[in-house]
C-alpha cells in the first residue's frame, strides 16, 4: 500500500471507529444492549467494507492506474451485492435491535466518507505522473 493510500485508510477509519462508539453509545442509551449490539456490528460492516475498497484500489494501481476505476467499480459491486445477501440473510434476526443498526450503517458511511473526503483533499499527491525528460545527446555517456 502507498503511503498516500495508507493515510487515506486512517483519516477515514478512525474518525469512523470514532463515530462507531458513539453510535454505539447511542444504542446503549435509545435501545439498550440490543442496540448496542446492532450499533457495533454496523461500525464493523462500515469499516471492512470501505477497507476492502481503499486496499483493492490501492492494490491495483500498482499494477497499472488504468486498473484503479476497475477495482474500485469491481470492489463497489461485490460489496452491494454482499450488503444484499447480509440483508436477506439477517431479515428478521431479533439478536439486536435493526433500526440501530442501519442508522448506525447511514450515519458511518457518511462520516466515512466525508473523512476520505477530507484526507484527500489535505493530502499533497501528484494527479499526473511527470514525464521523463528527454535524453540529449550530451546525457549519451557510455
Amino acid at each position: 500500500m502507498q503511503p498516500s493510500d495508507a493515510r487515506i485508510l486512517r483519516g477515514a477509519a478512525i474518525p469512523s471507529a470514532l463515530a462507531g462508539v458513539a453510535a454505539v453509545l447511542a444504542g446503549l442509551l435509545l435501545a439498550g444492549a440490543k442496540g448496542a449490539l446492532g450499533a457495533a456490528i454496523a461500525t464493523v460492516v462500515v469499516i471492512v467494507f470501505f477497507s476492502i475498497s481503499v486496499v483493492a484500489v490501492s492494490y491495483a494501481s500498482k499494477i497499472s492506474a488504468q486498473l484503479m476505476f476497475a477495482a474500485a467499480v469491481f470492489s463497489y459491486i461485490t460489496k452491494i451485492f454482499v450488503m444484499f445477501a447480509l440483508v436477506a440473510l439477517l431479515d428478521g434476526v431479533t439478536a439486536w435491535n435493526s433500526s440501530a443498526f442501519a442508522w448506525s450503517v447511514i450515519a458511518l458511511t457518511l462520516v466515512w466518507i466525508g473523512a476520505e473526503i477530507r484526507t484527500t483533499l489535505k493530502t499533497k499527491m501528484l494527479y499526473v505522473e511527470p514525464a521523463e525528460a528527454p535524453k540529449t545527446a550530451a546525457d549519451r555517456s557510455p
